[in-house]
């Protein structure tokens, strides 16, 4: 069962938030009534609980005010500035390996609400060569992270050749040598996709698929993997809900924001293997 985490963030502190509020106009007054006849009808020395009680405050009271502030700065940060991630998987080697903890910065493509996830205030617009996380378009409770390769307008096409054409011309990239590889080989290129230079990684024993053409539509995304012959993305998506112009797409309104850095890496998080800060730096 998938939860919706920032649902239950934004319930939690309007339901903290509340019980303060009410606490303040209304309860806090009675209590005090209360406690203030009691104090002027006792005799002689007033006893200590009744001025103890004079300034206790209900447990659910007083766990919403020290919870409050706490989960409404925790809720600004996630929904408006950062949010962590974990990469689950390896369609994003050489760049990402699985188990990295990412950062992403969630008002580099627009300001959205929370829950809503409607943008309010335009910020900037995804470039080519980004690595962006997203809602994945058939099912947006899970989120995806893959690398922009086409902007709206743009016509891509992904050749037998294994090589990758945007608006006609071949991106350029540059052979690095060979890694190991599930299958065999692992070559690594150098990749020059937009403004971006990083690495992308084909298997060479993985035969060539036939060739294939896209052209992005207004408002939407075209995104593949740096792991180029073990990656679900755009190339594969096949949704029978949306039109044929649509496969493979991401709107704009299931984008989460763009990936910026690695703070930590932990593939196998058990006491044995500790977290390690080997690829803690920038993401390209």
């Amino acid at each position: 069962m998938s939860i919706n985490f920032p649902l239950l963030l934004v319930l939690a502190v309007l339901i903290r938030g509340a019980l303060v509020l009410l606490d303040l106009l209304v309860a806090w007054r009675r209590r005090r009534r209360a406690a203030v006849a009691e104090y002027e009808g006792s005799v002689g020395q007033p006893d200590q609980s009744v001025v103890d009680r004079l300034n206790k405050e209900p447990l659910l009271v007083e766990y919403g005010k020290s919870f409050f502030p706490v989960l409404a700065i925790v809720l600004v940060l996630r929904s408006f500035l950062v949010e962590p991630f974990q990469i689950p998987s390896g369609s994003m080697k050489p760049t990402l390996e699985v188990g990295n903890f990412i950062l992403v910065n969630k008002f580099a493509y627009g300001i959205r609400l929370p829950v809503l996830d409607t943008k309010v205030i335009e910020v900037g617009e995804p470039q080519r060569g980004d690595v962006m996380v997203f809602r994945y378009p058939s099912d947006p409770s899970i989120n995806y992270i893959k690398r922009v390769v086409g902007l709206p307008g743009d016509h891509i096409r992904y050749g037998t050749d294994k090589r990758l054409f945007v608006n006609g011309a071949p991106v350029p990239e540059q052979l690095l040598g060979k890694a190991p590889g599930v299958l065999g080989n692992a070559v690594l290129y150098k990749e020059q996709l937009g403004d971006v230079e990083h690495l992308i990684r084909k298997e060479s024993r993985r035969n060539a698929e036939p060739s294939h053409e896209w052209v992005v539509p207004e408002g939407h995304y075209f995104m593949m993997g740096d792991n180029r012959d073990n990656s679900n993305d755009s190339r594969y998506w096949n949704d029978p809900l949306i039109a044929d112009e649509m496969q493979g797409m991401v709107p704009d309104e299931n984008i989460v924001g763009k990936a910026f850095a690695v703070w930590m890496s932990w593939p196998e998080p058990k006491l044995q293997n500790l977290p390690n800060f080997t690829r803690v730096g920038l993401i390209h």
